[in-house]
């Protein structure tokens, strides 16, 4: 088992990651929530069927109450937000409650916008099933989706613990190995270029990963992140790096519609179009051709889908959290491990996109 402290202004909280260690989960709650009166699991239709009897007979001696949500971003609506608060209203919760998010990154981030706004904040644990969650379940960001933009409706919330058995990363369908592993691949290149090189050394498949190899990214990924979110908690600064690839790779999947195309795989576009831009603007020297080899290989869309509107995917960039004034500020990188924002007009956006 590995185990990562992630220290922010407002408090510090563990992050265990291993097979096996969701055994920690009732002892952790007996330490530092003994007063516990009711626990709210919160997973979805396809987690909860696979899950549910590992985690269920670990937490015997609590009063345990489950809400199953949809899969996937239809999770992140005002709908089932509203249904999730009615149903702890329902249920009795109150402050001496705890919330567990069982689930991928859209599960975490309603269950903890859920926890940061039932009786104005009860806490919660994240416990992430799927690769894409090292990136969401630390640092406490958490949202719903809104159709005008994803993650507009949120609040920076941080988790009591977050328990990451890898164990549970073995029935991932392989398009959500993949979402998960372009915010390692970001994480990489945002930080850490020996990182980056080690990533593509090792891994030259998706479907044959060693539980090692998993746990030693996952690590690195959650220790390059709680660093910048221990700097910036609420994203001032630096910790709009973390958005790398997301402006472009947010646009595409508003446009599609929230589920056609997973997050990471978006994103991993918007990071190709990031890197473009970084050769041009910021004067990075990489070797774009080598990853985009490389991502082929592991099975990754690396162009803009053919049947989206460019003028229509700059109007959503312009929406992004980061813009201000309506001007598109991206991330770019003057060198591996060097990231900045930069500002665009429209029309070096239209070219841009036109080249890619």
């Amino acid at each position: 088992m590995n185990e990562h402290i992630v220290k922010t202004s407002l408090k510090s909280y563990p992050v265990y990651i291993g097979e096996g260690v969701i055994q920690q989960l009732p002892v952790f709650i007996k330490e530092k929530r003994a007063s516990v009166t009711k626990i709210l699991i919160i997973t979805d239709e396809t987690v909860g069927e696979l899950y549910l009897s590992a985690i269920l007979p670990l937490l015997s001696n609590f009063h345990v109450e489950i809400m199953k949500v949809p899969s996937g971003e239809k999770a992140k609506t005002f709908e089932i937000y509203y249904d999730c608060l009615t149903f702890a209203l329902q249920s009795k919760l109150d402050r001496h409650s705890l919330i567990l998010a069982l689930g991928g990154g859209a599960v975490g981030d309603l269950s903890g916008f859920v926890a940061a706004t039932f009786m104005r904040g009860i806490p919660f644990i994240q416990i992430p099933t799927t690769i894409l969650a090292h990136d969401s379940a630390v640092g406490g960001k958490v949202a719903i989706n809104h159709p005008e933009g994803k993650n507009m409706i949120g609040a920076f919330y941080q988790p009591e613990a977050v328990i990451y058995d890898t164990n549970f990363l073995n029935s991932l369908p392989l398009h959500e190995r993949r979402s998960g592993f372009a915010e390692v691949i970001k994480h990489s290149l945002i930080e850490d270029l020996s990182f980056y090189q080690w990533l593509k050394n090792h891994i030259s498949s998706l479907d044959t990963i060693r539980n090692d190899e998993m746990v030693d990214f996952l690590t690195r990924g959650i220790e390059i992140k709680s660093a910048i979110v221990a700097e910036d908690e609420r994203e001032a600064g630096i910790r709009a790096y973390l958005n790398f690839g997301h402006t472009l790779g947010h646009a595409i999947e508003a446009e599609m519609g929230y589920g056609k195309m997973t997050h990471g795989e978006a994103v991993l576009i918007g990071m190709l179009f990031a890197l473009q831009l970084s050769e041009k603007y910021a004067g990075l020297e990489f070797d774009i051709n080598g990853l985009l080899e490389w991502v082929q290989k592991l099975g990754y869309q690396t162009e803009v889908p053919g049947d989206l509107s460019y003028d229509r995917l700059i109007e959503r960039m312009k929406g992004d959290k980061k813009s201000v004034g309506q001007q598109i500020k991206m991330v770019l990188l003057n060198e591996i491990g060097s990231p900045i924002l930069y500002t665009f007009s429209d029309e070096e956006i239209m070219r841009e996109l036109n080249q890619f």
